[in-house]
């Protein structure tokens, strides 16, 4: 297998902890989206999205998103179990993932990417450029702080996200969380139950790297 990275990019992580805490030893590849490598020739004959992460098989199969990367990963290598056991509990896992991506990971990137000068007509990754829309900032603005509760709903009766164990779910949500610092957004301190999933999460070796 052959894994391409960005170490300063959330996306990327989020397959890095992944790998971590399935405790494997992937050959590893930087793409630097900050020198703009993802756009370059040869990461594009890799990727023509032009997106990080990205994971070649055994097979020779070229994954470029996370939860065909976990998917494949958490299939070959069963255990620790990242994705649940049984019918139920991979259904929650995979509910609570999509939950975190699209309730927290995105209007994070909106609100980033509509307002940092660094993305000034870049305000989508991949090959097309997209002007900036400061209205999608504002919107992401108050679209994470309802993040932010939701979270704090379910993990007042929940040890973490889609259950009693740590998976998928969780990984994905952390990394997103701790990306929120970008735009100068934390989990609000009388969050309690959110503050300490973060910082057990937070704790894990995967976390570190």
């Amino acid at each position: 297998m052959l894994f391409y990275d960005c170490s300063t990019a959330p996306n990327p992580r989020r397959a890095r902890m992944f790998i971590a805490e399935k405790g494997l030893t992937i050959e590893t590849r930087e793409v630097s989206i900050a020198k703009g490598e993802q756009l370059s020739d040869a990461f594009r004959a890799i990727n023509p999205n032009a997106t990080v992460p990205v994971m070649i098989t055994d097979e020779g199969t070229t994954l470029t998103e996370n939860l065909g990367i976990a998917a494949y990963l958490d299939a070959r290598f069963p255990e620790p179990p990242l994705m649940g056991r049984t019918p139920d509990e991979r259904g929650r896992v995979l509910m609570w993932h999509s939950i975190a991506e699209h309730k927290g990971g995105l209007p994070i990137a909106e609100t980033l990417r509509n307002t940092h000068p660094a993305f000034t007509d870049r305000a989508l990754p991949g090959v097309e450029n997209h002007a900036q829309i400061p209205e999608l900032a504002q919107r992401g603005t108050k679209r994470i702080a309802h993040f932010f509760d939701l979270l704090e709903t379910r993990l007042t009766d929940s040890p973490y996200l889609a259950g009693d164990e740590f998976t998928l779910a969780d990984i994905t949500a952390f990394v997103f969380v701790d990306f929120a610092r970008v735009i100068k957004t934390r989990i609000p301190q009388e969050n309690s139950a959110t503050v300490a999933w973060y910082e057990k999460i937070g704790a894990r070796p995967s976390a570190q790297l």
